[in-house]
């Protein structure tokens, strides 16, 4: 057994495809296939049982599995841990970002990172939150960036960077204007509003949702989509009433012509969410992830 064989099974599960398996790998399909053939023969038992053109891993796979991509990533880690120790300063780093972010985070944070670790390689996915718990748990990504879920998840470890305000957000001299005090409205004065809102798969999404259904708000009368830049220009548009996080609009160009309200009680008036970097729990952080954490914080302006 070796590292080679290894990943070929980890990623014929991963695809249940063999011919998509084998580009991943970049080898052909007829040698990968006769790799498994082979393999399984050695075994005395088949790690996949074929259905519809998928493969699907059998109790003997899974179990295969289970062992496969824990020392894939021991051995992941050992590669990191390594070039740290010869401060070699070369490698890859897979970061996963909400669309939203990407817009202000990236031309903020790259520059000053390759400017110090020039033959650090970025790769960038970009996707939902959800997405990027799903990438960061399957091992595709190092590092990812987001809002902190309501409930953390229990593999996942959570570095804070800043805590942001969740805002009502309306057009300019919006009616709700003036039932508000003191910047603050009540959420059930928004009952009978027209509503922009994110996918439940955006932590934005998850969190509007979650104030809405405790105030016994229907969403009824209400839009989704998976789109800031939407979401904005049809509040200034006057279309409807959304929620966003004060950094969507605070690097957002142009400036939002938009009216924005706190909703949280009369004592704590400010809804708030940690910003994070995430990172899978277990996993061999390198310096120069690290360092990006650094960046990114900085450009938050961190507060405790």
């Amino acid at each position: 057994m070796d590292f080679r064989e290894l990943s070929y099974v980890a990623a014929i599960a991963k695809y249940q495809n063999i011919t998509k398996a084998a580009e991943a790998l970049y080898i052909s399909q007829p040698n990968l296939s006769k790799f498994l053939s082979t393999l399984e023969n050695e075994l005395g038992l088949k790690l996949f049982s074929r259905a519809d053109k998928k493969y699907i891993p059998t109790y003997a796979g899974e179990r295969y599995l289970e062992y496969a991509h824990n020392i894939l990533e021991s051995k992941t880690n050992l590669d990191a841990e390594l070039a740290d120790i010869i401060k070699r300063d070369v490698g890859i780093l897979n970061i996963g970002l909400p669309n939203m972010r990407c817009t202000f985070m990236l031309p903020k944070t790259l520059p000053a990172f390759n400017k110090k670790y020039p033959h650090v390689k970025i790769n960038i996915f970009e996707g939902t939150s959800a997405m990027i718990d799903k990438k960061l748990l399957d091992g595709d990504i190092d590092l990812a960036f987001y809002s902190k879920p309501h409930e953390s998840n229990p593999h996942i470890e959570y570095h804070k960077l800043a805590t942001e305000e969740l805002l009502v957000c309306t057009c300019k001299n919006h009616p709700v204007k003036n039932l508000a005090v003191n910047k603050r409205i009540e959420l059930a004065t928004l009952k009978d509003e027209r509503l922009i809102l994110l996918s439940p798969e955006q932590r934005t999404g998850q969190i509007s949702r979650f104030y809405l259904k405790k105030n016994n708000i229907s969403l009824e009368n209400s839009i989704t989509t998976n789109n800031m830049p939407a979401v904005i220009s049809l509040t200034e548009q006057g279309w409807g009433v959304s929620f966003i996080f004060e950094s969507h609009l605070r690097w957002h160009l142009p400036v939002p012509e938009i009216e924005t309200f706190s909703f949280g009680s009369v004592d704590n008036p400010r809804v708030t969410s940690d910003f994070v970097a995430a990172f899978r729990k277990g996993s061999y952080i390198s310096n120069y992830a690290r360092d990006f954490v650094k960046i990114a914080a900085r450009l938050y302006e961190v507060r405790s």
